[in-house]
């Protein structure tokens, strides 16, 4: 019975899913993203995080640790190196899974997983975003009321002209002759402005 075995066999005997493993999480701290499918790369990152998160502490038996694991000692120098510097502050979640598509042959589900800090474009986007708030912030009490009077009293305006208009039909011709006088009178005070100089 397979009770609680919940990783992924991907179609392989134990020593050769260790040995293609180690492989990969090697070739993913040296390069720092691979092109693999997707079953691939969920059990690479179950694999190779808890060494990430163990190379934050340098001493030798944490290097023996992940050196049994990788077998590979330029890729433990490099993670011990540089990657643990860059991760320090990172509480987990140090790769990312971008999807690909289908692969043409076979059709499989094919993606590239990275480190996250070594992408410079995703850091990039994520230093000119504005940081959103979970929760919705208290406004100014001092900007809002201002703001609605102002609306309020115009739309208080326009909802007394128009009843207005409509109780007598006289009054539009009469303020359809008034612009025509505001006219008169604006072009007279252009005449003379232009008489002054």
């Amino acid at each position: 019975m397979r009770h609680g075995k919940k990783f992924n066999h991907l179609g392989r005997k134990p020593a050769h899913r260790k040995a293609m493993l180690s492989n990969m999480a090697a070739s993913l701290i040296l390069h720092k993203r691979i092109k693999t499918t997707v079953a691939k790369a969920k059990a690479l990152k179950l694999y190779v995080e808890p060494l990430i998160t163990k190379s934050k502490n340098d001493t030798t038996h944490s290097r023996r640790v992940v050196f049994s694991y990788l077998k590979d000692k330029y890729a433990v120098t490099e993670l011990f190196r540089d990657i643990s510097e860059k991760v320090a502050d990172r509480p987990g979640g140090y790769t990312r899974i971008l999807r690909l598509g289908n692969r043409l042959g076979d059709n499989a589900e094919m993606c590239m997983i990275e480190l996250v800090d070594y992408n410079e474009n995703m850091l990039s986007e994520k230093t000119t975003k504005k940081k959103a708030s979970r929760r919705r912030g208290k406004k100014k009490s001092t900007d809002t009321p201002k703001v609605e009077a102002t609306t309020d009293t115009k739309v208080e305006e326009v909802k007394e002209e128009k009843p207005k208009a409509k109780a007598n039909k006289a009054e539009p011709k009469a303020e359809k002759s008034e612009p025509k006088a505001e006219k008169s009178e604006k072009k007279d005070s252009k005449e003379e402005k232009k008489d002054d100089k």
